[in-house]
């Protein structure tokens, strides 16, 4: 009797812990997804309608900015920008670290928007951005970025400037911040042309200029366009270009005057004719002026000459002349050569004697308001880009890369300086 009550005590023990075991190994398994227990199910009921609604809540529209954020060396021309997809934008800001706002402008039909302005370099700036989808939900996008710095950037500095009338003989000029290697790079991202439909081929001089001409002087009246698409251009390891931009000038009446030393004589010819004749005086023997094709590169009706800055110095060191207002100067070469008024020397000197110290001079007076004076005359018929031809000095041609004068340079040495 004892030992049945015993087993059955036993026996109900092993029911009540099997009977634990599986309930353990049932709650396990709800916890784990499966199971059919109406707590179990209600919870993937309740997430999935939550699941549902927050994506009801999410806007379908996607806003991409360029460049992506945290990108440094970006472009201060091109590649800004903010596009949408699945949606229209509502707004964009964007401001330079300090909190400067840049312009800018949304395409009309309100998919894109970018800056209206050159970025600067060496800047970081910020893009915030809102769109909605066609249920008006709204979504938002930011990004930040560093442009290029001018470690890692070049620019062209060219003459001559948009918009600006220069003489037929004016070359396009490009002097470079930085030397360039990939001289071919870079000059297929400048394109020069001429509405006389005239070959224009441009010639490296170094590493960090180069001129673009064509074989003859421009033709007067037409219109020459310089486009620089540099941005982005490798100039040398890890410099780019940052230049994006388009230039237009005039060229002017055809006015190329002709100086020759021995008759003391300058023609000046407009299309070929002689329209007015002036004496002058050049250089003396012992300062012989360069020979060759020059053009004017620049324009003061007065200025300061000082022997010292050109080499012309006495015993102690200072300079031969020191005039500080030199009247109607106008530069020919970078080395100093100009063509002047010049009040201080006799009336007669001119058509007479060469005097000078290399420069071609014109009688004057000074102060330069004398309308009667031959230096008055030409300098207010001279524009920058006019040719002056110097002859029979009997001192060397002038180098073509001294000032704008690359026409001392034949054709066919000019285009071999082309790096294409």
């Amino acid at each position: 009797m004892e030992k049945r009550v015993m087993t059955d005590s036993k026996r109900r023990k092993g029911l009540m812990a099997a009977s634990a075991l599986l309930g353990g190994v049932l709650v396990l398994s709800a916890c784990s997804g499966g199971g059919d227990d109406a707590s179990g199910g209600g919870n993937d009921t309740s997430q999935a309608k939550v699941d549902e609604a927050a994506a009801k809540k999410t806007s379908e529209a996607q806003i991409k900015i360029t460049p992506k954020d945290g990108s440094d060396n970006a472009s201060i021309n091109k590649g800004t920008a903010v596009t949408v997809s699945k949606g229209t934008l509502t707004e964009v800001k964007m401001t330079t670290e300090a909190g400067a706002a840049v312009e800018g402008e949304i395409s009309a039909d309100k998919t894109s928007w970018k800056p209206s302005v050159q970025l600067e370099r060496s800047t970081t700036y910020k893009v915030t951005a809102e769109a909605k989808d066609s249920e008006g939900r709204v979504a938002h996008e930011n990004a930040s970025f560093s442009t290029v710095s001018p470690d890692n950037s070049f620019l062209g500095y060219f003459t001559p400037e948009d918009g600006s009338t220069v003489g037929v003989g004016m070359p396009v000029s490009i002097n470079f911040d930085k030397a360039i290697t990939n001289k071919a790079d870079v000059q297929k991202g400048v394109t020069v042309t001429s509405s006389s439909g005239q070959e224009v081929v441009c010639h490296w001089f170094n590493e960090t200029r180069m001129d673009c001409r064509p074989d003859e002087y421009w033709k007067g009246g037409s219109t020459v366009t310089l486009k620089l698409a540099l941005d982005g251009v490798q100039g040398s390891e890890g410099v780019y270009g940052v230049q994006q931009k388009t230039v237009t000038f005039k060229i002017g009446r055809n006015q190329v005057s002709y100086v020759d030393a021995n008759s003391k004589q300058m023609k000046v010819t407009q299309d070929g004719k002689t329209i007015k004749t002036i004496p002058i005086s050049a250089g003396s023997p012992e300062n012989k002026t360069y020979e060759g094709q020059m053009v004017i590169s620049e324009k003061f009706k007065e200025t300061r000459m000082n022997g010292a800055t050109v080499g012309f110095t006495d015993d102690d060191g200072k300079g031969e002349y020191d005039i500080k207002d030199v009247p109607h100067a106008m530069r020919l070469s970078s080395s100093g050569t100009f063509i002047h008024g010049n009040y201080w020397g006799a009336d007669s000197v001119f058509g007479n004697t060469n005097t000078s110290h290399g420069c071609v001079g014109l009688n004057d007076t000074k102060g330069a308001n004398d309308k009667g004076t031959a230096g008055y005359w030409f300098y207010n018929n001279s524009i920058v880009g006019d040719v002056v031809v110097v002859q029979n000095t009997g001192d060397k041609t002038i180098a073509p890369d001294n000032g704008l004068n690359g026409w001392n340079m034949d054709w066919a040495q000019w285009k071999a300086g082309s790096a294409l």
